[in-house]
C-alpha cells in the first residue's frame, strides 16, 4: 500500500460486533459462553463479562477494544503504517480508535502508549503507539519504558508470548500522574494480549483506579 488509502478501504473495515469478552476483546460465539458479569468496583460499579479463557487468567486490563479485527483492508493499512513509515494515517487510525473503542474511552482520563525499546524506535524512526495515542483525544502520558529488548510477538508462537515480555516494561518518572485515574493502554495490534497485560502489570505499580486497553486492531481468537 503506496499511494493514498481510498474511502472504499476504510469504509470495509468492519467493527468487532458483540457479544465480545471485555477483557480481550474478541468476539464470543453466544453470550452462553461468558460467565457471569464480573464488577471490579464492588455490586454497584461497572460490570465486566470474560470469556473462558480470560477467566482462567488473572488479569490486569478490564475491557479491552479494537477498530476492527487484523485483517483485509485494516491489515494492509495498519502494516503501511508501522513498516512503511506512512505516519499520515495515523489520525485516521486514531479517529477510528475513538469511534469504536467509545466505551474504553469514557470516563477515562489518561492515554500510554506501549513503548518501543530505544533499539528498535531508532531503526523504525518513530513511536507508532505514540502517534496513535495523540489522536484519541485524551492527555498522553509517557509512563512507561521498555528496559529491555525482546524478540518480535509475531514472530514468536502464542504459548512464548508472555514469556518475551515478562519484567520488559518499567513506570517511568509520569507514571506518579497515574495514581487514582483510569488510564487506557493504546497499541497498535493486539493478538494474544501479552504485551498488554505485561505494560498493565507494570503500571500497576503507579496506583491506578482501572486501567483499560484500545488498539487498532486485534487478532481474532478462534477460541472460545
Amino acid at each position: 500500500m503506496r499511494g493514498p488509502v481510498c474511502e472504499p478501504c476504510w469504509h470495509s473495515i468492519l467493527p468487532l460486533t458483540p457479544p465480545l469478552c471485555d477483557a480481550c476483546g474478541d468476539p464470543l460465539a453466544t453470550w452462553r459462553t461468558a460467565d457471569t458479569p464480573h464488577h471490579p468496583g464492588g455490586p454497584q460499579g461497572p460490570h465486566y463479562t470474560r470469556c473462558t479463557r480470560c477467566r482462567r487468567q488473572k488479569r490486569q486490563i478490564v475491557i479491552t477494544r479494537a477498530i476492527g479485527s487484523y485483517e483485509g483492508a485494516l491489515r494492509a493499512i495498519v502494516h503501511a503504517f508501522k513498516y512503511d513509515g506512512r505516519r499520515s494515517l495515523a489520525p485516521r487510525l486514531g479517529e477510528l480508535m475513538k469511534v469504536r473503542g467509545a466505551v474504553v474511552l469514557a470516563g477515562a482520563e489518561i492515554v500510554v502508549p506501549v513503548p518501543l525499546h530505544p533499539s528498535r524506535r531508532r531503526e523504525r524512526g518513530f513511536d507508532q503507539a505514540a502517534d496513535l495515542a495523540r489522536h484519541v483525544g485524551l492527555p498522553v502520558v509517557r509512563a512507561l519504558g521498555r528496559i529491555r529488548p525482546t524478540a518480535v510477538q509475531a514472530s514468536l508462537p502464542a504459548g512464548r508470548r508472555h514469556a518475551n515480555v515478562r519484567d520488559a516494561f518499567a513506570l517511568a518518572p509520569a507514571a506518579t500522574r497515574l495514581r487514582g485515574r483510569v488510564v487506557v493502554l493504546v497499541d497498535d495490534v493486539s493478538t494474544t494480549g501479552a504485551t498488554l497485560e505485561a505494560c498493565a502489570r507494570a503500571l500497576s505499580a503507579a496506583g491506578p483506579r482501572e486501567i483499560r486497553a484500545l488498539t487498532a486492531a486485534r487478532v481474532v481468537s478462534t477460541r472460545r
